[in-house]
């Protein structure tokens, strides 16, 4: 769901680094897992989530000092997959979509999804092979279908879109 930046103030607050949609995430996920630098993996029960310079805010029941708080600089949040509700057909969360082979419609293999870049107006998949990268537009235009049983996405062939692509 994110990754830890460091502590905010002397009460246990933790700047974070989002990959979620929005601060509601991790409110609706309820708990969140923090795996410490000795390793250890802690399970909290979220209390608030604020926005703040670019970044959020999360306060956390049972982590309430600075020096408690700053045992997870950089540490992943985690959250069980359980807690995160499906809207609706047809969505898929990152996860579900990053290590998918990607052809196109009429079978040629382009690579695996690497990333995805979120933008404004829709994310952008990133499609490696080798050394070469590939930037799709993760909209319905473009992707036709995601097949997570084979672990694959066929996308349509956009004029165009191979050509300006390449990196």
């Amino acid at each position: 769901m994110g990754k830890v930046v460091r502590p905010h103030g002397i009460e246990g607050a933790l700047r974070i680094k989002s990959y979620a949609q929005s601060e509601e995430s991790f409110l609706n996920a309820g708990t969140v897992f923090l795996r410490s630098s000795s390793g250890e993996t802690r399970e909290y029960v979220v209390a608030s989530v604020r926005p703040h310079k670019n970044m959020l805010l999360i306060k956390l029941e049972g982590l309430n000092t600075l020096e408690e708080a700053e045992t997870y600089r950089g540490a992943p949040i985690l959250i069980n997959r359980d807690s995160l509700p499906r809207e609706g057909d047809g969505e898929y969360f990152w996860h579900d979509l990053i290590g998918l082979e990607v052809y196109l419609s009429g079978g040629e293999y382009l690579g695996t999804l690497k990333h995805i870049l979120r933008t404004g107006s829709n994310d952008i998949y990133v499609v490696q092979e080798g050394r070469s990268e590939i930037l799709i537009p993760g909209i319905h235009e473009v992707v036709k279908e995601i097949d997570l049983i084979n672990n694959r996405m066929i996308i349509c062939e956009v004029e165009g879109l191979l050509d300006l692509n390449e990196v």
